[in-house]
This record gives C-alpha cells, sequence and structure tokens, in this order.
C-alpha cells in the first residue's frame, strides 16, 4: 500500500494550512494510498547550524522526523506563504532531515519520493509565491513534485467557524489532490519495485 505523510509549514492553532492538508489527505486515503498526518508541533528542533550538529549531533526529533519521510513513499505538504516564501519552521525540517549520518544514503528521505504541495492564506493570491519557491526547493533534493498544485486564496471565507473547509469546490479540488499525489506515488513505486 502505498504511504504518504502529510504535514504543514504551520503550527498555529486554526492554521489554514493545516485545514486544508486534512481535505487534501482524506482525498488521498479515499484513492487506496495509507496516510499519516503529522504536526511539526510534535518534533521540536533548534535552528540548523552544521557547528552545534558537529557537537552534539543531529537531534532526536530531527532523526525522527527523517525516519518518517524516509518510511513513507511520499508527501503531501501544505505551507503558508511568509515575505513571498515558506516559514523557517518548514525550511529547517526539511533541513535537518537531509543531513547524512553512518549509514544515510544521500538524500534518503527524499530522493525517489513524490509531492502534492498546496497553499492558503486569507490573501487574494492564496499563497501562490510560496509554491514556487517549495516547489524549486524539493526538485532539488530529489522529490517528483505533482504538476497540479493547490493555491487556496481568501481561505477564511470558505470555512466554518471551527476552521473546517466547507466550501464544496474548494473541497473537491483539494480532494483531487490528495487523490494525484496518491496516483502519482504509486505508478513511481511500482515502477521502482
Amino acid at each position: 500500500m502505498t504511504k504518504l505523510l502529510a504535514f504543514a509549514g504551520s503550527t498555529r492553532n486554526g492554521s489554514f494550512n493545516q485545514a486544508i492538508l486534512t481535505v487534501a489527505a482524506e482525498g488521498a486515503r479515499e484513492s487506496g494510498a495509507k496516510v499519516t498526518v503529522v504536526n511539526l508541533a510534535d518534533y521540536p528542533m533548534p535552528l540548523f547550524n552544521e557547528d552545534e550538529e558537529k557537537v552534539s549531533g543531529v537531534p532526536e526529533n530531527a532523526r525522527a522526523f527523517k525516519q518518517l519521510l524516509t518510511e513513507h513513499d511520499g508527501f503531501l505538504i501544505a505551507s503558508p506563504e511568509y515575505n513571498s516564501s515558506y516559514p523557517a519552521l518548514l525550511k529547517n525540517a526539511i533541513d535537518w532531515a537531509t543531513r547524512m549520518e553512518e549509514g544515510d544514503k544521500p538524500m534518503q528521505a527524499f530522493k525517489g519520493k513524490t509531492a502534492g504541495i498546496m497553499a492558503a492564506s486569507a490573501g487574494g493570491l492564496g499563497g501562490m509565491r510560496v509554491l514556487v519557491v517549495l516547489r524549486m526547493l524539493l526538485a532539488n533534493i530529489g522529490v517528483t513534485v505533482l504538476p497540479a498544485q493547490l493555491a487556496v486564496a481568501k481561505v477564511n471565507t470558505l470555512m466554518d467557524n471551527n476552521g473546517v473547509v466547507t466550501d464544496e469546490k474548494t473541497i473537491k479540488q483539494l480532494k483531487n489532490l490528495g487523490k494525484q499525489t496518491a496516483e502519482l506515488t504509486m505508478k513511481m513505486t511500482a515502477q521502482v519495485l
């Protein structure tokens, strides 16, 4: 069974990106994928610092997150846009997960994996600019990013008071992104076998 790891670059209570990620994950599950949704708040890591790494090694939470990435065939990633880019939280988690330890293969947590990417914001562009740089980052570390992506604009108007996406068109688009990610991952996993 194809396994996808789903995470957002936001740990804020009521995060728009956690909300859209939940819907996309549901779409992937409906397509037959096993989806594990994690919150980066459960994996606190210090800011990456190579000098600190030399002294203390890779932090345990970074190791645990990297192990999760390694155990999954692909990813669903939702990211807020901060000043036309991804938040430090997301970049830091990815940076730590790329670090090699004894017995690791280069980029083992990412190389040959797939990803579906999405963003949401209360603004009119929906985080579209972050998807450009997130796609570039993931491609540079060996991830095949699904050509389709989704930027959900004015997401706060598409949710109920509990922070759940209720707009049917948006739900359909998010589920479809999850489905397409699962299908691409299944095809790529089958090629490797």
